[in-house]
């Protein structure tokens, strides 16, 4: 088993704390896993992403070549389009339904979401709202991987055990906040 999965948002959305998370997931499940490095302007406003592959046998390479993706995880929608070349026909796009609007051409927004719709398996998450719920507007990114559970070939005890080691290392006060966002987002 493989599973390959792009990360895509905009500088300072978390995708690397996405990668990260998901990634630890992997490993306590006793998978392998590849990264890449996260490709694009980094800083606060540009284009990131980022390459992950998790398998149960060696991984000879963290690239996903085009049209490999099983899943296409995106912080903001009209980046989530952007890297439809990589989606395996069968794969998966799920991105939160919220844009950042950083170029003064973006397009109407009911226009990426078409095009997202046009796609067989999509989901359209309302992250933003849930994370407000869960109780930090940050907690977006967790709300996503939780929105992505179902498709990720990852137990969720291994997922909520990352989210729960990562937000323990950085402040102990964040761990509720998000373990309650992973929850909403798999109930999304």
């Amino acid at each position: 088993m493989t599973f390959d999965i792009i990360l895509a948002g905009v500088g300072g959305q978390g995708v690397l704390s996405i990668a990260s998370i998901i990634a630890r997931a992997a490993m306590i499940d006793g998978y392998e896993v590849r990264q890449s490095e996260v490709h694009g302007m980094s800083q606060r406003g540009g284009g990131v992403q980022a390459h992950m592959r998790i398998s149960d046998r060696k991984i000879h390479s963290d690239l996903i070549p085009s049209g490999g993706a099983d899943m296409v995880l995106a912080m903001e929608p009209l980046e989530s389009l952007r890297y439809l070349s990589y989606l395996k026909p069968e794969g998966i796009l799920i991105t939160a339904a919220e844009p950042f609007v950083n170029i003064s051409n973006y397009p109407e927004i009911e226009t990426v979401y078409a095009g997202i719709r046009k796609l067989p398996r999509h989901r359209i998450v309302h992250a933003e709202e849930l994370a407000k719920e869960a109780g930090n507007a940050k907690s977006v990114n967790v709300v996503l991987i939780g929105s992505a559970i179902a498709s990720l070939p990852l137990t969720d005890k291994a997922v909520a055990q990352s989210v729960h080691d990562t937000f323990a290392k950085k402040d102990p006060r964040l761990i509720e906040i998000n373990m309650k966002a992973l929850e909403l987002g798999e109930k999304a």
